[in-house]
């Protein structure tokens, strides 16, 4: 769709075992996102907590709040402006925090699924709040789980950060899905869930509403994509959180038995804000989940290939067979 390739080195052939690292010991002192520990935070944007409890104090079960150290501040005005052939503006945005739960030694895929339920909702709806600021074109909401995936904090969280522009990453994608509607009017999402519904190799998990795969040409071992079946633009606008909250578990379950709980990261792909025309039909929501197994080195760096040492259809057949408790 955006035109990478991947080089699958099946000689050095990963499996599983080859990649289980020891999970990272946590620890609960003076954790500022420990229940008690509310005033250690800026004051919470959003909550799902127990009735009768007040803002900022325990009694919650996911909790969202400004990132004390943000990439990008909320207020201000973007100012943008050249200089000479470069361009500059202010650093207008939101970077906030999604604290998923209260249990400091709790993972998001240990949740249950009325807990992970609230941290879904959570991103919904600081999504839709967002995308009213007119200042801000794209909102992602991400996840680093484990130091070596960027986590600075071990108790289970995720973030977001609205930007003032569309990043690369996502620009890239959405132009690559509209030549495909060009060539074909139809979602190139939207036919990639078909073929790979009908060839079966790269399905992990899937269920009424949403799917999980491993992508044709992944990025990093065991790279997997979550993605709605049916052809939905924006993901805050989408009202079967039973559904995706079930498989998003599950994924993340598979991946966490199969490699030992390993350091990931994810990232929810979204349309940009006031997406409309033939984007909304373009496009597709998806999440893409990253285990952080190999590094990305000079090679990588030098010329936009990435080398995977596990085929697609391997890791699919091993998160498949997961036996999960």
């Amino acid at each position: 769709m955006i035109g990478r390739w991947v080089i699958i080195s099946s000689e050095r052939g990963k499996r599983p075992l080859d990649f289980i690292h020891e999970a990272e010991e946590p620890t609960d002192a003076s954790c500022p996102f420990c229940p008690g520990n509310e005033g250690m935070t800026p004051p919470e944007i959003f909550c799902v907590r127990e009735d009768g409890t007040q803002p900022d104090t325990p009694g919650w079960q996911t909790r969202v709040v400004g990132n004390k150290f943000p990439a990008l501040r909320i207020d201000g005005d973007l100012n943008r402006r050249g200089e000479g052939m470069f361009d500059r503006m202010n650093g207008v945005g939101a970077h906030e925090v999604i604290i998923e739960t209260p249990d400091h030694d709790a993972r998001l895929h240990q949740l249950s699924l009325a807990n992970f339920r609230h941290v879904v909702e959570a991103y919904r709806e600081r999504i839709s709040d967002l995308t009213r600021d007119p200042r801000f074109r794209y909102i992602l909401v991400f996840k680093n789980e484990g130091g070596a995936a960027g986590a600075s904090l071990d108790h289970s969280h995720s973030q977001l950060i609205a930007t003032p522009i569309i990043p690369k990453r996502v620009s890239e994608e959405l132009n690559g899905a509209r030549v495909y509607y060009g060539w074909k009017e139809r979602c190139v999402f939207c036919d990639l869930i078909t073929q790979e519904r009908q060839d079966r190799r790269r399905v992990v998990c899937e269920n009424d509403s949403f799917i999980a795969i491993e992508p044709f040409a992944p990025r990093f071992p065991f790279e997997t994509w979550l993605l709605p079946k049916d052809h939905r633009p924006f993901f805050e606008r989408d009202n079967d959180l039973n559904q995706l909250t079930a498989l998003l578990r599950e994924t993340l379950q598979r991946l966490s038995v199969t490699l030992g709980d390993p350091p990931y990261n994810f990232l929810i792909h979204n349309s940009p804000v006031n997406c409309r025309g033939t984007d909304l039909l373009a496009y597709h929501w998806h999440i893409e989940i990253m285990p952080k197994l190999t590094q990305v080195a000079g090679f990588e760096w030098g010329t936009g290939f990435y080398i995977n040492p596990t085929r697609p259809e391997d890791a699919a057949k091993y998160l498949r067979e997961a036996v999960l408790k």
